[in-house]
């Protein structure tokens, strides 16, 4: 159990190492929170694999591989250079729930393990890199608190407005080794998983990188603390001193490699092609980005060309559709014409037989006329022949008067 107190920020608070105990058996907050931190960088490492260029199959044993083999790597290297106590205390060899897990040896011991799974599995090894060491800066970023619940870590004095006081600082204000760790590293992997989905240009330059910013960060955090390991002969700490190499290193080929573009994501290079020997891969890399750009080139003009005769054949049905048009239009057109021409016999047709009627009606007047003339002549003879009666009955009536006198 340990009181810690930040009395420039008026914090304090009490810390114990053991989370739970089932029986005898403790369960360390340390080991909690690594656990934690390998679980959200396996999630984050299996949903990138698509964007990376990597598949599934085999993934899973490069990570349980790595995550022995780092753990392994990260005890050693402490161990090693702790050789002088544990030489003396055997029994405490494996005795990682109090911590002594080196960082660089985890790095070391994980990565080289998972690579070596990687080409036995036909892996693309640089991008597995990239996705690794992201989801070291998620695990360092969490795991150093671990150190905060073992007070350990910590630095040398400060008068800092955050620095530590605890029974393991003696009671003096000390720099906060963890958390100025813990901010970079998850400050990093913010950074360069935005590079990744924006800059990123070839399999391997976020691994360059990781070495660039955690080598500046543990360079300068190294100085700070009371607990490094040092080397057997030269009496300088042995984190720094790798710290700068691999930082060097980092930026020397992000120099070289800086117009590379070759990424397993793009299909350019077959998984079996990668290597961690760059050097050796390169010429390979830039024939075969040429040619990925050649075939590209050629798929765009094909898609143009394919483009081109679509609108053309958009062109021609719009030219179609419209002489339809035209043609149902003109058939309508006739249609109406041959309607009207239709009504107009019709309408003719009768005009005709009302002619016809009016004919045959004049010449029944005109028979009519006829009758009435005879009839009337008829009468006139009648009436002549009445008369000529009358006169010749006269002319008796005289002569039988004349006769009487």
């Amino acid at each position: 159990m340990y009181h810690v107190e930040f009395p420039g920020m008026g914090l304090s608070l009490t810390v114990d190492p053991v989370a739970f105990s089932i029986g005898s058996f403790q369960v360390y907050w340390y080991g909690i929170i690594i656990g934690i931190g390998f679980l959200l960088a396996l999630m984050f490492a299996l949903k990138s694999l698509k964007r990376f260029g990597v598949g599934s199959d085999g993934f899973i044993d490069c990570v349980l591989v790595g995550l022995i083999f780092g753990i392994i790597g990260a005890r050693l290297y402490y161990v090693i250079f702790k050789w002088d106590y544990y030489s003396q205390h055997l029994n405490e060899l494996f005795a990682i729930h109090n911590g002594g897990l080196a960082i660089y040896g985890g790095v070391i011991g994980g990565l080289a393990a998972a690579c070596i799974v990687a080409k036995i599995k036909k892996l693309p090894i640089l991008a597995i890199l990239d996705i690794g060491v992201m989801g070291f800066l998620i695990g360092q970023g969490l795991g150093r608190w671990g150190n905060f619940f073992n007070q350990e870590a910590f630095g040398t004095p400060t008068d800092l407005p955050w620095r530590m006081v605890s029974e393991n600082t003696d009671g003096i204000g000390v720099h906060p080794c963890f958390f100025y760790e813990s901010v970079w590293c998850l400050l990093g992997f913010a950074l360069l998983y935005l590079f990744s989905r924006k800059w990123r240009k070839y399999d391997g330059q976020i691994f360059l990188l990781y070495l660039v910013w955690y080598g500046a960060e543990r360079m300068l955090v190294e100085g700070l603390r009371t607990d490094s390991l040092y080397t057997p002969f030269l009496g300088l700490r042995v984190s720094q001193i790798l710290a700068a190499v691999t930082m060097i290193i980092g930026i020397v080929l992000l120099i070289v490699f800086r117009k590379r573009t070759v990424k397993s994501a793009d299909r350019i290079l077959q998984p079996a092609t990668d290597s961690v020997n760059v050097s050796d891969t390169l010429p390979k890399a830039e024939s075969a980005a040429a040619e990925g750009e050649n075939t590209a080139a050629k798929t765009e003009s094909a898609a143009a060309e394919g483009k081109n005769t679509a609108a053309k054949t958009e062109s021609a049905a719009a030219e179609s559709e419209n002489t339809a048009a035209k043609t149902e239009s003109a058939a309508a057109e006739s249609e109406n014409t041959a309607a009207k021409a239709e009504s107009a016999a019709a309408e003719g047709e009768n005009t005709a037989a009302k002619a016809e009627s009016a004919a045959a009606e004049g010449e029944n007047t005109a028979a009519k006329a006829e009758s009435a003339a005879a009839e009337s002549e008829n009468t006139a003879a009648k009436a002549e022949s009445a008369a000529a009666e009358s006169e010749n009955t006269a002319a008796k009536s005289k002569t039988e008067n004349g006769g009487e006198q």
